[in-house]
């Protein structure tokens, strides 16, 4: 490897990371603006040859790449879940998904002219919509929380299942290739199935018995679970060939379910690693698409494309959903979103790659068809989810609103004034005589840890996009930003500390990521709130004018007098007053302060 190669591999690894921001920007699918850059970098310009970079090592490269996402997200797919999600999504990745593959093969095979076998295998890998291409677009499209939920939960499901059917319908076609009659192919087919899940279940045991007693220092249990994989996939395919895969599969299944199993920590670990290879391994398979390949397939994969939309999604849907509460404009709008993505890609490049060199005729028309297929359905639902989610009146509002944690007075004083503000807002709290007084004050309520499992399936987010921790004890409100910081984002984390935290020497504070905003000033904490609420004092809306300023404002009371907790500008966006991210009201907003009992409410009014 020459210098020229090391900077190649550098300029792979930046592009594939300004990917990732651009979509994070847009909030579009990554894999749309990897494919993109693929292509440009190989077949329009030249520039990359992946054949000629890697060379022998580009197909092992590949086939762990691939091992890697299927244990990621076999990793995600835990039983007490799938039972406890309702008929909907249950029927979506169990009937409807045999629906949607039985529909796509027998279109693959009567319009591309593919072999039986070979449209079985493409229908099989183009069941999934994972959630690295539903979540964004979800963020994009906003739908209501039924639909949302529904889409999410199919995305999350579904990867981890039509994975698993995607490397059983390959190692059909290779069992049936490599045998001279059926009843040959089903011993082989069989052999190689119990192989790996065997090796699978094998290896997920001992792995996840490792993990479960601690036999490993804390950073050693993802480098190891990942050696171990590896491992495992590499036995699995001495064993019985090309049944590594399926072991892989099963290992992280095993792991998922097994009680004791820490994977938080590993699952992290693993969607980081996934994150990186999949840039990558995107980046490198456009650039190894021929344009004469695609342009030889013709109007074809359009036809394809129509099936899968207007054939077999809505017959899915139309099974799945039969008899449930949505309503028909719902049920449209999870008919229509359904893009491929992460998992149909590689599999479909790995696959293409093992079917050619068997000689196995049309192996090389299933990655541009099925590139086609995930850009086709990225690009139109990306463009058009929106408008048609807006037509059929089926968006949630702007996520404008506050998840209060807590529900004591202080909360529930604050959640009333910003409610009364027609700003959003659903106070959690665990104790139930707080949560019962919120809702006799007529404010939205979780009762329940919104950091719950429960809480990750039922609690109702509609319209919310911030946090107000707001819990009587510190460690609880920096707990609860820590772990909204990724949901929410950074900036819309808000935490009440103790009056003397930012006195305490660093090594005694936690970060400010992960603890949020410090609300309504450094010696403010939630008791002397507590106490000034008790006493009479309420909080009162003031306006601000050319002639009122805050400043003005300020100075009509003694310091001790007025405690700033928000304000809303003329677009009705609430800002609370923080002591790192404080508002700048100017003419036209609105302050709301905890002021005297006396306090007088829109002086300038």
């Amino acid at each position: 490897m020459n210098e020229n190669d090391v900077m190649i591999l550098a300029c792979i690894g930046m592009t594939a990371m300004f990917c990732q921001w651009i979509a994070w920007k847009l909030r579009l699918p990554a894999i749309l603006f990897l494919l993109i850059a693929g292509l440009i970098a190989g077949p329009l310009t030249g520039m990359l040859d992946p054949d000629a970079l890697f060379g022998q090592l580009l197909f092992p490269f590949i086939s762990l790449s691939v091992a890697v996402i299927l244990f990621e997200g076999s990793m995600t797919l835990q039983f007490r879940e799938v039972r406890g999600l309702g008929r909907v999504v249950t029927r979506l990745v169990s009937g409807g998904m045999l629906i949607s593959w039985l529909v796509t093969t027998t279109g693959t095979h009567w319009i591309m002219g593919f072999p039986w076998d070979l449209a079985f295998l493409f229908g099989a890998i183009t069941v999934v919509t994972g959630p690295t291409v539903i979540t964004p677009l979800l963020r994009t499209v906003r739908p209501v929380a039924p639909v949302a939920r529904t889409l999410r939960w199919e995305g999350i499901i579904i990867d981890p299942i039509g994975a698993l059917l995607a490397v059983l319908s390959y190692e059909f076609i290779v069992a049936l290739h490599g045998s001279a009659g059926w009843g040959h192919a089903i011993y082989v087919f069989g052999g190689t199935v119990l192989t790996g899940v065997l090796t699978g279940f094998a290896a997920g045991f001992i792995v996840g018995e490792i993990v479960r007693r601690n036999w490993l220092a804390d950073y050693l249990v993802n480098v190891t679970v990942l050696v171990l994989m590896f491992g495992a996939f590499a036995v699995s395919n001495a064993l019985r060939h090309e049944s590594g895969l399926l072991c892989v599969t099963i290992m992280g299944m095993w792991m998922a379910n097994r009680k004791g199993v820490p994977t938080e920590e590993i699952l992290e670990f693993k969607e980081t690693l996934s994150l990186m290879l999949l840039s990558v391994l995107f980046i490198l398979l456009a650039a190894r698409m021929d344009f004469d390949s695609l342009r030889s397939l013709g109007w074809k994969p359009a036809a394809i494309l129509a099936v899968m939309l207007f054939i077999a999604r809505p017959l899915k849907v139309i099974f799945s959903t039969w008899g449930s509460a949505l309503s028909w404009r719902e049920r449209a709008l999870v008919a229509w979103i359904a893009p491929r993505g992460i998992v149909a890609a590689a599999v479909s490049a790995l696959f293409a790659l093992k079917l050619q060199a068997l000689g196995i005729a049309r192996a090389e028309e299933l990655l541009p068809l099925t590139f086609i297929v995930i850009i086709g359905t990225v690009v139109l639902q990306s463009v058009s989810a929106r408008p048609i989610a807006l037509a059929l009146k089926v968006v949630e509002p702007e996520p404008v609103g506050f998840l209060i944690v807590g529900a004591n007075p202080v909360a529930r004083a604050i959640g009333a004034a910003l409610q009364n503000a027609q700003i959003p807002v659903r106070l959690c709290d665990s104790d139930w005589s707080s949560i019962a007084k919120a809702r006799m004050e007529g404010l939205p309520t979780y009762y329940g840890n919104p950091m719950s499992e429960h809480a990750q399936r039922n609690l109702d987010l509609t319209g919310i996009g911030r946090l107000l921790a707001l819990d009587t004890a510190d460690h609880f409100n920096e707990l609860a930003a820590a772990h909204f910081r990724d949901r929410f984002g950074k900036t819309n984390i808000y935490a009440l500390l103790g009056a003397h935290e930012n006195e305490q020497p660093n090594k005694h504070q936690t970060a400010q990521a992960r603890r949020g905003y410090k609300l309504f000033g450094k010696e403010t904490d939630y008791w002397q709130l507590a106490r000034l609420i008790a006493q009479g004092c309420s909080i009162h809306a003031t306006g601000l004018t050319e002639s009122f300023t805050f400043e003005q404002y300020l100075e009509s009371y003694r310091p001790d007098q007025v405690i700033p907790l928000f304000a809303i500008d003329p677009e009705g966006y609430a800002r609370p007053f923080a002591v790192e991210h404080a508002p700048e009201p100017g003419p036209g907003w609105k302050v709301f302060s905890l002021l005297p009992r006396d306090g007088q409410s829109d002086q300038a009014e």
